[in-house]
């Protein structure tokens, strides 16, 4: 419950944030336009049934602007007056038009007032990279600094590469650090003609075909390539089956109920093998026998090789701390220079951005719809404790995120009224007030199908069904 809470919390302040700034977007470029901003409220004023919806507002002397929290936490608005949107307030629009609403402004100034929420969130992730820069630099693992190489799934092997190929890069470039979070090294490799590795000392190519399955790639297990990592074992807790069993740091796990392992990924696939097992057996007696595993273990220093008995505990934990890539590798620090810091998180905000977009692709897939996540999932990208790197990488990501997605071209989003208006700054023919607010219910009817599918996704794999 308690890890719950400190990440709905940090989704709540993130989006808060975002949408606060969002909104802000808007009325920035609506009052530098002398347009009239009614309301400015972070989340939504839902009425119930008597109750406005509203947890406060403040409206200061001489504005017309007021100021407020709605109760429900799905985004935020800003009121136009003049300006057809989600309220729907088709009686303002029936009066004549007035000279501080939106509809009778030029259309280059109402380009540009749709476009400051978009461009507040972009320049806020780019801001945020660059003090995330400067404050903690970057620490990363290079993948051609990886003497072990890399281990590789059954798809990899098919195209040519071996266990221990050490990765140097592609037709497009060097390899830079080995990361799945945001996809950059599969997409490198699948949207690449060649990869470079290092086998035994000599540079071999492998050639590839171009076009494969990012996705795939990320979400099979085990991993189309990941750094060799052997089963070592870091330490051992106190109290548990390992330690009742013998096992000491720096034992290297060579097999678990004779099937052979070579890296934590061969023991982690196992031990999820017995997972899978137990899920369908409930006897206690089907619990124990599936416990009780057999491994064998070379000693720490030595030539050494045992078999040992253990009894795992019942959620199959050993009580281990496995080796990372920090046990055998030096991560490359490199600090930053507050201005120096800015140009970093510019490219590294821009790449982000690339492959967001990039990755878009997928969802016209079945495993790519299957992928959207609502609340949720948004939810379980931060960490179940409070970090500031961590909290700010995220408030970033979705920053780019919102500003990607309201820039889309569907109406009731940003992007929707933005390509009406580039219409009728290039015909100098404006939508009829009747067409655009048919084509403000098809967007929302749009997002809201979008949000039903992203969030049952959640629940489907909350119950176990995805």
């Amino acid at each position: 419950m308690e890890t719950f809470l400190i990440r709905l919390l940090q989704f709540v302040l993130a989006i808060s944030l975002l949408v606060l700034l969002h909104e802000g977007g808007h009325m920035f470029f609506a009052k530098l336009f002398g347009i009239k901003v009614e309301k400015f409220f972070v989340f939504f004023d839902v009425s119930i049934g008597k109750w406005n919806g509203m947890l406060f507002k403040w409206k200061p002397k001489k504005s017309d602007t007021t100021y407020g929290m709605g109760w429900l936490p799905l985004g935020g608005y800003c009121k136009i007056s003049g300006m057809i949107d989600e309220s729907f307030d088709t009686e303002q629009m029936k009066k004549a038009p007035e000279s501080w609403e939106f509809r009778t402004k030029p259309a280059w100034q109402r380009l540009l007032v749709m476009i400051g929420g978009v461009l507040v969130n972009f320049l806020l992730a780019l801001f945020i990279y660059s003090m995330i820069i400067f404050t903690w630099g970057e620490s990363y693992y290079k993948v051609s600094d990886m003497s072990m190489g890399m281990v590789f799934n059954e798809d990899a092997k098919a195209l040519g590469f071996r266990d221990n190929d050490v990765m140097i890069g592609t037709d497009q470039g060097a390899f830079r650090e080995f990361a799945n979070v945001n996809g950059d090294f599969f997409r490198q490799i699948a949207q690449s003609n060649y990869v470079d590795v290092l086998r035994g000392g000599k540079k071999v190519r492998i050639s590839m075909p171009g076009d494969l399955d990012m996705l795939s790639m990320i979400k099979e297990r085990p991993l189309f390539a990941e750094p060799y990592i052997p089963a070592r074992v870091d330490s051992v807790l106190g109290g548990t089956p390992a330690m009742k069993a013998g096992i000491k740091e720096g034992d290297l796990l060579t097999s678990i109920n004779g099937k052979p392992v070579k890296t934590w990924t061969d023991m982690n696939f196992q031990v999820g093998v017995l997972s899978d097992i137990a899920s369908v057996k409930h006897t206690r007696k089907d619990s124990l026998v599936l416990r009780n595993v057999l491994l064998t273990v070379r000693r720490a220093g030595t030539h050494r090789v045992d078999t040992v008995r253990m009894m795992l505990t019942p959620d199959l934990k050993m009580g281990v701390v496995q080796s990372t890539m920090a046990t055998y590798y030096q991560p490359t620090e490199e600090r930053y220079s507050f201005f120096a810091s800015f140009p970093e998180g510019v490219k590294y905000g821009v790449n982000i951005l690339r492959g967001y977009v990039s990755n878009l692709q997928y969802l016209a897939s079945a495993d790519g719809a299957k992928s959207l996540g609502g609340f949720g999932s948004i939810g379980k990208l931060f960490p179940p404790f409070w970090d500031w790197y961590m909290f700010w990488n995220m408030t970033a990501f979705l920053s780019i995120i919102l500003a990607f997605m309201n820039i889309l071209p569907i109406p009731a989003l940003d992007g929707g009224h933005v390509i009406f208006l580039l219409y009728e700054m290039i015909t100098r023919r404006k939508p009829s007030e009747k067409f655009m607010i048919r084509a403000e219910y098809v967007g929302i009817t749009i997002l809201i199908l979008l949000m039903v599918v992203a969030n049952l996704n959640d629940v489907l794999r909350w119950i176990g069904l995805m």
